[in-house]
């Protein structure tokens, strides 16, 4: 018996009747040999670990565009975050730990620069359209590894896919990580926020933090809690009608108080600006595009428009300011 087959004989003796086995996946959409040490769920969170567009994350913005000080968040932190909060979730209910990893760790693959903003401006001018979820599906499927992708199993690119607040993942594992981001997104927006004094703790609606606690400490352990109690040993993941609808109002206040306004959006009409200028450029000047995405139109019929908008949607924040300062700025010369 391998490691790997010794590993799926555990997760059947041990987890929930709910869970998704390793075994039962329903694979992959290329037939691969398996692992002789790894089951299923664990190669795909390691393959995305390893991606190169997982790296990326570490400058990309979450909510604050170019903060000053270590200690803002960052999409990778953020999705760290979810990860912690997702796995705690799923090993309480003894779920698929493996494979709620491999979701929370692939959820944001496609996210632009300048966070949700530099998502808003690529759906407004792309005429395809633009989504963070459906692009990080597209970069494990396609962009990954020169064109050939991750080749993950179904249950992670549906949870990546799901994980929206509209999603309806099809596993309770996919389930865990899309409230996980919420949970991780709300708390560690609100910290950050605090730390940028845009709010001091006691601002927080009362009829809220009543509910989920008057700490982000007291917030996450209330919320995990809830979810591991109401959810045990049952067919869905869910949380307390008054902790979901505590939640999902400090949810509303933080869009009408930081994500739509004040210092988190301060720079938030520079950044779209910048974004469409390399758009509207690259679409002229498809043949400035690197030879990978340059063979993606040529080999797989792929569109300008879906091209041009991979290549924006992978750059850090750091990368697409200084492209754009290659091209639109001006350079310093002297005669020597």
């Amino acid at each position: 018996m391998t490691v790997r087959e010794s590993l799926e004989e555990m997760e059947e003796r041990y987890l929930s009747p709910y869970a998704s086995l390793s075994r039962n996946t329903l694979g992959r959409d290329k037939p691969e040999p398996l692992c002789d040490i790894r089951p299923e769920y664990q190669r795909d969170r390691d393959r995305i670990l390893h991606c190169k567009s997982f790296r990326r994350l570490k400058h990309k913005t979450q909510v604050f565009l170019a903060p000053e000080g270590d200690h803002y968040r960052t999409r990778l932190t953020h999705t760290l975050e979810v990860s912690q909060i997702a796995r705690t979730v799923a090993k309480a209910l003894k779920l698929n730990e493996s494979l709620t990893e491999a979701i929370a760790l692939g959820h944001d693959l496609g996210h632009t620069p300048f966070g949700h903003s530099g998502e808003a401006v690529l759906n407004q001018i792309c005429r395809e359209g633009f989504s963070h979820y459906t692009q990080s599906v597209r970069v494990v499927d396609v962009l990954e590894k020169n064109g050939r992708g991750l080749n993950l199993t179904r249950e992670v690119r549906d949870g990546i896919l799901n994980h929206r607040t509209a999603g309806r993942p099809s596993t309770l594992e996919g389930c865990i990580v899309r409230l996980a981001d919420k949970i991780a997104y709300i708390n560690h927006d609100i910290d950050d926020a605090i730390r940028a004094r845009i709010f001091v703790e006691g601002d927080l609606p009362e009829r809220y933090t009543a509910v989920l606690g008057h700490s982000v400490r007291d917030r996450l352990n209330n919320m995990v809690h809830d979810i591991i109690t109401q959810s045990l040993d049952k067919p869905e993941i869910q949380m307390s009608p008054g902790m979901e609808e505590a939640m999902m109002g400090l949810r509303t206040w933080m869009f009408d108080h930081v994500y739509s306004g004040g210092i988190a959006k301060s720079e938030e009409g520079k950044a779209q600006q910048l974004i469409k200028a390399l758009y509207l450029y690259y679409m002229e000047h498809v043949d400035r595009l690197p030879a990978e995405y340059r063979k993606m139109m040529e080999e797989r019929n792929e569109t300008r428009e879906r091209v041009v908008c991979d290549y924006i949607a992978g750059m850090s924040d750091i990368y697409a300011i200084d492209k754009f300062e290659e091209l639109f700025v001006p350079k310093a010369w002297k005669v020597l």
